[in-house]
Parts: C-alpha cells; sequence; structure tokens
C-alpha cells in the first residue's frame, strides 16, 4: 500500500504544475487525502471488514468533499484534481494513471446487486462535471470532455463530448492521443460548418441552372 501512496504523490507532480514540494501535497491536497482514505478503507473492505471501511470512508467524504466507495477497484498513480464532489460508486474499477476532474461521478443505473457502474481503462482523463453512468466501459488513453454524460460503451483512444457522451475524435490502433486535454472538438460547431457548406453549394447549383436557363 506504501508504495502506491508514493506513486499517487508522483501522480500529483506529473500531472498539476501547481504543486510545489510533498508537504504541499501531503496536507493541501484533497483528492491526494481521498485517495488515501480510499487506500485505507478499501485494505479493511477486502478484510471483510465492512462497516470498518464504510465508516473510514466517511471520514474522509466528510472531510475532503469526495466520496469513494471502498468497495470500488482502484489502481495505480490515480489522481484527483481539486475534487470537491467527486463520487465513486461501489462496482467501479478504474485502471492506472487515470486522471478525475472536480464534479465527476461514476454512477450507477440500478438499484440490483450486480456490476452496475464503470469501468475506466489505463491513461484516462474525465473532465469537470462529467458523468459516467452504469456498467460502461471506457477505453484506454480515452478524454472525456467537461460536463458530458456517458452512458456508452467508448472504444480506446478516443474524445467524448456531449450529453449523451459522443465519440468526436478517435486515433485509430495503439497510438495514444496527444491533444492538449483543454482542447476538445465542437460536434455542434462541426455540424453549422457542414450545413453552411452544403447550403452554399447548393446555392451555386441553383445559381448555375438558372443562368443555363437564362442563355437558353
Amino acid at each position: 500500500m506504501f508504495k502506491k501512496i508514493r506513486e499517487d504523490i508522483e501522480s500529483v507532480f506529473e500531472r498539476d504544475p501547481a504543486a510545489r514540494n510533498i508537504l504541499e501535497v501531503i496536507f493541501c491536497y484533497p483528492g491526494f487525502h481521498a485517495v488515501l482514505f480510499y487506500r485505507m478503507s478499501h485494505w479493511f473492505w477486502m478484510k471483510k471488514l465492512y462497516l470498518l471501511a464504510r465508516i473510514i470512508s466517511h471520514i474522509g467524504r466528510f472531510l475532503t468533499g469526495i466520496e469513494i466507495h471502498p468497495g470500488a477497484i482502484i489502481g495505480r498513480k490515480f489522481f484527483i484534481d481539486h475534487g470537491m464532489g467527486v463520487v465513486i460508486g461501489e462496482t467501479s474499477e478504474i485502471g492506472y494513471n487515470v486522471t478525475i476532474y472536480h464534479g465527476v461521478t461514476l454512477g450507477g443505473t440500478t438499484w440490483k446487486k450486480i456490476k452496475r457502474h464503470p469501468t475506466i481503462g489505463n491513461n484516462v482523463v474525465i473532465g469537470v462535471g462529467a458523468k459516467v453512468l452504469g456498467p460502461v466501459k471506457i477505453g484506454d488513453n480515452s478524454k472525456i470532455g467537461a460536463n458530458s454524460v456517458v452512458v456508452n460503451e467508448i472504444p480506446p483512444n478516443s474524445i467524448v463530448v456531449g450529453i449523451p457522451g459522443k465519440v468526436v475524435f478517435r486515433v485509430e490502433g495503439e497510438k495514444r492521443i496527444q491533444m492538449d486535454s483543454s482542447f476538445m472538438p465542437d460536434p455542434q460547431s462541426r455540424a453549422i460548418e457542414n450545413l453552411l457548406d452544403r447550403v452554399k453549394k447548393l446555392e451555386e447549383k441553383v445559381k448555375g441552372e438558372r443562368q443555363g436557363k437564362a442563355v437558353e
């Protein structure tokens, strides 16, 4: 567990340019605190000490504003930036090197005691306020735009935006997306541009037919 904690601290420096030193991360980063409480509560959960695990998880929620169920499975180098309002459900599975911003929900869509929360692949970034609902899988190296609502499976190497979330950009094969996380394609703008281009072509076609008739 201590190795994972050390890696969680390293991930803060890798992904937050505002981090200055280890003491600042240990004392001033609620995302790190929440992950620390999760690591402890998950250990007790795996020992089937469910009540104790839930109590530790609840204390972490009270202190950080971040709710991570101790039954969730979270991989190494997990980073929550800012963190307030993050909710991660019981059957969520999160891979390696994942980044989540504040207001993100990994939620369920059923009351049945089954796998009801998302599975997040490796190297995934989930933007501010995004909601990933149900037992869907988010492929490796994908990025989910701010405030998107994802209810369907997402293939690897994809950028997802919108409500419901749709893939607007994808890299084929094993090559990872190198696009800056602050840039997300706008599908509405793209649709309007395509529509305007189509209207322009139709106007040119009508104009050409009128000129042809005038010559006759």
